[in-house]
């Protein structure tokens, strides 16, 4: 099986979600980095659980779900023209990605995850974006608290609850996605960053 596919769409342990079908065609006709494809999937795995547990907890929130996934699974697609930047740092592949899926045909309500993903703190942010980096940056246990408190922020704006019940409650969902980064490091890194 080409290891691309198999990151993508092959049994993986632990257990992760298939990309949805767009991001994952995309990545076979870009022909992406296996390990490329590996990350996409646990980012957009911790997305789902996320947004589901958002769903549940806040239904007030007003979010376009499919939207934060198919940005979760498609964010770093820029990482395809800048390979360079899956194992060291860079923000190249941010609006090399963008342009990648719109020249694909993706609508720019879509396609803007891969450049907003790592500029959260932009005044025009979204709750979509914020939910994409929030499950870029936990995916690997990294928490960062001035992107977590403008998702908090958010929630109190529309559930009415205390700041410090919102942020229990967030940080306990977030520690427990976290704790699950090893297991999906050990899978990206299963993975090698050449096309082969």
């Amino acid at each position: 099986m080409n290891l691309l596919v198999e990151a993508i769409g092959g049994p993986a342990v632990p257990p992760l979600r298939l990309l949805p079908p767009a991001a994952a065609d995309l990545l076979v006709t870009l022909g992406a980095p296996p390990r490329l494809g590996a990350h996409l999937r646990a980012v957009h795995d911790v997305a789902w659980r996320l947004t589901g547990w958002l769903a549940g907890a806040y239904p007030a929130l007003e979010f376009d779900r499919s939207a934060v996934l198919f940005g979760a699974a498609t964010h770093d697609i820029g990482k395809v023209t800048h390979p360079q930047e899956l194992s060291g740092p860079g923000s190249r592949h941010e609006q090399a990605g963008r342009r990648l899926l719109l020249q694909a045909g993706v609508a720019p309500r879509l396609a803007r995850f891969a450049a907003s993903h790592g500029s959260w703190d932009s005044p025009t942010v979204e709750i979509e974006d914020l939910l994409v980096s929030v499950a870029d940056k936990v995916w690997k246990a990294k928490r960062v608290p001035d992107l977590e408190q403008l998702l908090i922020e958010r929630l109190v704006a529309v559930c009415g609850q205390e700041p410090w019940a919102v942020f229990l409650a967030l940080d306990t969902e977030l520690d427990e996605l976290a704790a699950g980064a090893d297991g999906r490091l050990a899978y990206q890194n299963g993975f090698p960053v050449d096309v082969r």
